[in-house]
Protein backbone atom coordinates (compact mmCIF):
# COMPACT_ATOMS: atom_id res chain seq x y z
CA UNK A 1 0.00 0.00 0.00
CA UNK A 2 2.83 2.36 0.77
CA UNK A 3 4.73 1.53 -2.18
CA UNK A 4 1.15 2.38 -4.27
CA UNK A 5 0.98 5.81 -2.73
CA UNK A 6 4.73 6.45 -3.17
CA UNK A 7 4.23 5.77 -7.12
CA UNK A 8 0.87 7.70 -6.95
CA UNK A 9 3.15 11.03 -5.57
CA UNK A 10 5.84 10.56 -7.86
CA UNK A 11 3.46 10.57 -10.82
CA UNK A 12 1.42 13.65 -9.64
CA UNK A 13 4.53 15.14 -8.69
CA UNK A 14 5.76 14.17 -12.41
CA UNK A 15 2.71 15.92 -13.86
CA UNK A 16 3.01 19.02 -11.81
CA UNK A 17 6.68 19.16 -13.10
CA UNK A 18 5.21 19.24 -16.89
CA UNK A 19 2.12 21.58 -15.98
CA UNK A 20 4.81 23.69 -14.88
CA UNK A 21 6.61 24.04 -17.71
CA UNK A 22 6.49 26.21 -21.26
CA UNK A 23 6.32 25.29 -24.23
CA UNK A 24 6.85 27.45 -27.62
CA UNK A 25 4.11 26.76 -30.34
CA UNK A 26 5.59 28.09 -33.46
CA UNK A 27 3.15 29.22 -36.00
CA UNK A 28 4.21 29.62 -39.81
CA UNK A 29 4.12 33.36 -40.80
CA UNK A 30 0.65 33.48 -43.19
CA UNK A 31 -1.01 36.15 -41.55
CA UNK A 32 -0.27 39.25 -39.59
CA UNK A 33 0.97 39.13 -36.46
CA UNK A 34 -1.79 40.56 -34.66
CA UNK A 35 -3.97 38.08 -36.68
CA UNK A 36 -2.20 34.99 -35.81
CA UNK A 37 -2.17 36.10 -32.11
CA UNK A 38 -6.11 36.72 -32.61
CA UNK A 39 -7.10 33.26 -33.73
CA UNK A 40 -4.34 31.37 -31.85
CA UNK A 41 -3.81 32.71 -28.05
CA UNK A 42 -7.59 32.05 -27.14
CA UNK A 43 -6.79 28.20 -28.62
CA UNK A 44 -3.70 27.95 -26.80
CA UNK A 45 -5.34 29.56 -23.70
CA UNK A 46 -7.78 26.76 -23.63
CA UNK A 47 -5.53 24.19 -24.12
CA UNK A 48 -3.30 25.34 -20.61
CA UNK A 49 -6.72 25.15 -18.87
CA UNK A 50 -7.85 21.61 -19.64
CA UNK A 51 -4.68 20.04 -20.32
CA UNK A 52 -2.37 22.05 -17.51
CA UNK A 53 0.39 22.50 -20.23
CA UNK A 54 1.25 26.35 -20.74
CA UNK A 55 1.70 26.71 -24.47
CA UNK A 56 3.47 30.13 -25.73
CA UNK A 57 2.46 31.65 -29.24
CA UNK A 58 5.89 32.06 -31.42
CA UNK A 59 5.16 33.85 -34.67
CA UNK A 60 8.29 35.36 -36.56
CA UNK A 61 7.73 38.21 -38.90
CA UNK A 62 8.15 36.24 -42.46
CA UNK A 63 7.69 32.56 -43.62
CA UNK A 64 11.52 32.09 -43.85
CA UNK A 65 12.15 33.07 -40.77
CA UNK A 66 9.98 30.73 -39.30
CA UNK A 67 10.88 27.98 -41.48
CA UNK A 68 14.62 28.65 -40.63
CA UNK A 69 13.40 28.46 -36.71
CA UNK A 70 11.54 24.88 -36.99
CA UNK A 71 14.53 23.50 -39.54
CA UNK A 72 16.78 24.70 -35.83
CA UNK A 73 14.33 22.86 -34.32
CA UNK A 74 13.51 25.80 -32.17
CA UNK A 75 9.72 25.39 -31.27
CA UNK A 76 8.39 22.56 -29.02
CA UNK A 77 5.14 22.32 -31.06
CA UNK A 78 4.82 23.57 -34.87
CA UNK A 79 1.64 24.73 -37.17
CA UNK A 80 3.38 24.51 -40.45
CA UNK A 81 3.53 22.36 -43.24
CA UNK A 82 7.13 23.26 -43.86
CA UNK A 83 8.33 20.38 -41.86
CA UNK A 84 8.33 17.91 -45.21
CA UNK A 85 10.79 19.41 -46.92
CA UNK A 86 13.97 17.45 -47.09
CA UNK A 87 16.13 19.70 -44.99
CA UNK A 88 14.02 19.26 -42.02
CA UNK A 89 14.60 16.45 -41.54
CA UNK A 90 16.68 16.09 -38.58
CA UNK A 91 14.50 18.21 -36.72
CA UNK A 92 12.35 15.30 -36.82
CA UNK A 93 9.23 17.05 -36.30
CA UNK A 94 5.88 14.28 -35.94
CA UNK A 95 2.27 15.35 -37.04
CA UNK A 96 0.20 14.68 -33.88
CA UNK A 97 -3.17 16.68 -35.34
CA UNK A 98 -4.86 18.22 -38.51
CA UNK A 99 -7.15 20.53 -39.40
CA UNK A 100 -11.18 19.24 -40.07
CA UNK A 101 -11.17 21.89 -42.20
CA UNK A 102 -11.30 20.77 -46.33
CA UNK A 103 -7.95 20.17 -47.83
CA UNK A 104 -6.04 23.28 -49.35
CA UNK A 105 -4.62 23.38 -53.02
CA UNK A 106 -1.85 25.59 -54.19
CA UNK A 107 -3.65 28.23 -57.16
CA UNK A 108 -2.44 31.05 -59.46
CA UNK A 109 -4.52 33.73 -59.02
CA UNK A 110 -4.95 37.44 -60.73
CA UNK A 111 -7.35 39.68 -60.46
CA UNK A 112 -10.59 39.50 -62.13
CA UNK A 113 -10.21 42.37 -64.34
CA UNK A 114 -6.77 41.24 -65.24
CA UNK A 115 -5.91 41.09 -69.03
CA UNK A 116 -3.90 37.32 -68.25
CA UNK A 117 -6.22 34.77 -69.41
CA UNK A 118 -3.68 31.50 -69.09
CA UNK A 119 -1.01 30.82 -67.76
CA UNK A 120 0.90 30.79 -71.12
CA UNK A 121 0.27 34.98 -70.77
CA UNK A 122 2.65 34.64 -67.63
CA UNK A 123 5.94 33.63 -70.04
CA UNK A 124 8.86 36.11 -69.38
CA UNK A 125 6.83 37.90 -67.00
CA UNK A 126 6.56 38.79 -62.97
CA UNK A 127 4.72 36.49 -60.59
CA UNK A 128 4.20 37.09 -57.30
CA UNK A 129 4.85 33.96 -54.26
CA UNK A 130 5.12 34.04 -50.36
CA UNK A 131 8.08 33.08 -49.76
CA UNK A 132 10.44 30.32 -51.10
CA UNK A 133 9.52 28.04 -48.60
CA UNK A 134 5.70 28.36 -49.18
CA UNK A 135 4.55 24.87 -49.97
CA UNK A 136 1.20 25.63 -51.94
CA UNK A 137 1.76 29.24 -52.27
CA UNK A 138 5.05 28.78 -54.14
CA UNK A 139 6.52 24.90 -54.86
CA UNK A 140 3.60 23.39 -56.17
CA UNK A 141 2.65 26.20 -58.66
CA UNK A 142 6.34 26.66 -59.63
CA UNK A 143 6.83 22.74 -60.18
CA UNK A 144 3.68 23.16 -62.36
CA UNK A 145 5.01 26.10 -64.32
CA UNK A 146 8.54 24.68 -65.03
CA UNK A 147 6.70 21.05 -66.27
CA UNK A 148 4.52 23.33 -68.74
CA UNK A 149 7.88 24.89 -69.70
CA UNK A 150 6.98 28.80 -68.90
CA UNK A 151 9.80 30.97 -67.43
CA UNK A 152 8.49 33.60 -64.87
CA UNK A 153 10.17 35.30 -62.31
CA UNK A 154 9.47 35.23 -58.87
CA UNK A 155 8.83 37.89 -56.73
CA UNK A 156 8.02 37.32 -52.97
CA UNK A 157 5.66 38.85 -50.63
CA UNK A 158 6.87 37.90 -47.43
CA UNK A 159 3.72 35.67 -46.50
CA UNK A 160 0.67 34.35 -48.12
CA UNK A 161 -1.37 37.50 -47.32
CA UNK A 162 1.48 39.76 -47.92
CA UNK A 163 1.88 38.38 -51.34
CA UNK A 164 -1.77 39.31 -52.05
CA UNK A 165 -2.09 43.03 -50.74
CA UNK A 166 0.88 43.23 -53.29
CA UNK A 167 -1.57 41.20 -56.17
CA UNK A 168 -4.49 43.73 -54.79
CA UNK A 169 -2.54 46.75 -55.23
CA UNK A 170 -0.91 45.63 -58.71
CA UNK A 171 2.15 45.37 -58.16
CA UNK A 172 2.17 41.83 -59.48
CA UNK A 173 -0.33 40.58 -61.96
CA UNK A 174 -0.54 37.15 -60.67
CA UNK A 175 0.39 35.35 -58.03
CA UNK A 176 0.54 32.04 -56.08
CA UNK A 177 -1.06 31.28 -53.62
CA UNK A 178 -2.94 28.76 -50.48
CA UNK A 179 -6.30 28.61 -52.00
CA UNK A 180 -7.98 29.14 -48.54
CA UNK A 181 -5.62 32.19 -47.40
CA UNK A 182 -7.20 33.64 -50.50
CA UNK A 183 -10.14 33.06 -50.19
CA UNK A 184 -10.44 34.39 -46.77
CA UNK A 185 -8.10 37.50 -47.55
CA UNK A 186 -10.51 38.15 -50.54
CA UNK A 187 -13.91 38.21 -48.42
CA UNK A 188 -12.39 40.71 -45.90
CA UNK A 189 -10.40 42.68 -48.51
CA UNK A 190 -13.70 42.61 -51.09
CA UNK A 191 -11.02 41.86 -53.78
CA UNK A 192 -12.46 40.14 -56.91
CA UNK A 193 -9.78 37.52 -57.99
CA UNK A 194 -9.97 34.70 -60.76
CA UNK A 195 -8.08 31.45 -60.57
CA UNK A 196 -5.70 30.25 -63.52
CA UNK A 197 -5.00 26.89 -62.34
CA UNK A 198 -5.17 25.28 -59.06
CA UNK A 199 -3.27 21.74 -58.02
CA UNK A 200 -4.41 18.70 -56.31
CA UNK A 201 -5.58 18.84 -52.69
CA UNK A 202 -3.26 18.80 -49.68
CA UNK A 203 -4.08 18.43 -46.37
CA UNK A 204 -3.91 22.19 -44.45
CA UNK A 205 -1.07 22.54 -42.16
CA UNK A 206 -0.27 20.28 -39.08
CA UNK A 207 0.06 20.57 -35.72
CA UNK A 208 3.35 18.64 -34.99
CA UNK A 209 5.56 17.67 -32.11
CA UNK A 210 9.37 17.68 -31.68
CA UNK A 211 10.65 14.53 -30.22
CA UNK A 212 12.13 16.08 -27.00
CA UNK A 213 8.78 16.84 -25.45
CA UNK A 214 7.55 14.30 -23.23
CA UNK A 215 4.88 12.20 -24.98
CA UNK A 216 2.58 12.38 -22.44
CA UNK A 217 2.66 16.38 -22.81
CA UNK A 218 2.32 15.53 -26.42
CA UNK A 219 -0.83 13.22 -25.88
CA UNK A 220 -2.79 15.53 -23.70
CA UNK A 221 -2.15 18.58 -25.82
CA UNK A 222 -3.42 16.41 -29.17
CA UNK A 223 -6.54 14.76 -26.70
CA UNK A 224 -7.76 18.37 -25.45
CA UNK A 225 -7.12 20.06 -28.84
CA UNK A 226 -8.71 17.20 -30.70
CA UNK A 227 -11.86 17.25 -28.10
CA UNK A 228 -12.39 20.84 -28.71
CA UNK A 229 -14.91 20.95 -31.28
CA UNK A 230 -17.12 18.10 -28.90
CA UNK A 231 -16.83 20.15 -25.72
CA UNK A 232 -19.26 23.63 -25.85
CA UNK A 233 -16.62 25.73 -24.40
CA UNK A 234 -14.04 24.74 -26.65
CA UNK A 235 -16.45 25.02 -29.99
CA UNK A 236 -17.45 28.71 -28.75
CA UNK A 237 -13.52 29.38 -29.02
CA UNK A 238 -12.91 27.67 -32.17
CA UNK A 239 -15.90 29.87 -33.69
CA UNK A 240 -14.29 33.07 -32.22
CA UNK A 241 -11.19 32.49 -33.56
CA UNK A 242 -12.83 31.53 -36.69
CA UNK A 243 -14.64 34.79 -37.53
CA UNK A 244 -10.86 37.05 -36.86
CA UNK A 245 -9.99 35.31 -40.52
CA UNK A 246 -13.51 34.50 -42.10
CA UNK A 247 -12.68 31.11 -41.93
CA UNK A 248 -15.54 28.35 -42.58
CA UNK A 249 -16.54 25.36 -40.59
CA UNK A 250 -15.68 22.46 -39.97
CA UNK A 251 -13.13 23.85 -37.27
CA UNK A 252 -10.88 22.78 -35.04
CA UNK A 253 -7.89 19.86 -35.67
CA UNK A 254 -8.26 15.75 -35.20
CA UNK A 255 -5.86 13.10 -34.43
CA UNK A 256 -3.40 12.66 -37.40
CA UNK A 257 -0.27 11.09 -38.18
CA UNK A 258 2.57 11.79 -41.09
CA UNK A 259 1.00 9.28 -42.84
CA UNK A 260 -1.66 11.44 -43.73
CA UNK A 261 1.13 14.05 -45.48
CA UNK A 262 2.89 11.56 -47.63
CA UNK A 263 1.67 13.30 -50.47
CA UNK A 264 3.48 15.91 -49.40
CA UNK A 265 6.97 14.24 -49.12
CA UNK A 266 6.31 12.34 -52.39
CA UNK A 267 5.99 15.90 -54.70
CA UNK A 268 9.35 16.74 -52.46
CA UNK A 269 10.55 13.51 -53.44
CA UNK A 270 9.97 14.00 -57.72
CA UNK A 271 9.58 18.32 -57.73
CA UNK A 272 11.62 19.99 -60.17
CA UNK A 273 11.87 22.86 -58.38
CA UNK A 274 15.66 22.88 -57.18
CA UNK A 275 15.40 25.68 -54.98
CA UNK A 276 13.12 24.23 -51.72
CA UNK A 277 15.37 21.02 -51.79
Amino acid sequence: MKRVLLFLALGLLHAAAHAADTYSFGVLSQRSAVLTAQYWNPILDYVERKAGVRLMLKAARAAPESSEATERGEYDFVYSNHIFQPRMAAANYQVILRPREEAITGQIVTLTDSPIRSLKDLQGLEVGFPSLAAFVGYAVPMDHLLRLGLNVTPVFGGNQEGIMGQLKAGRVIAAGVNSQVMRAFAARENMKYRVLWESVPFHNLPIAVHPRVPREVANSVRLVIDGMEQDAEGRKVLEASAQVIAQKPPYGFLSSTPADYRNYTEFYRNTLVKDIK
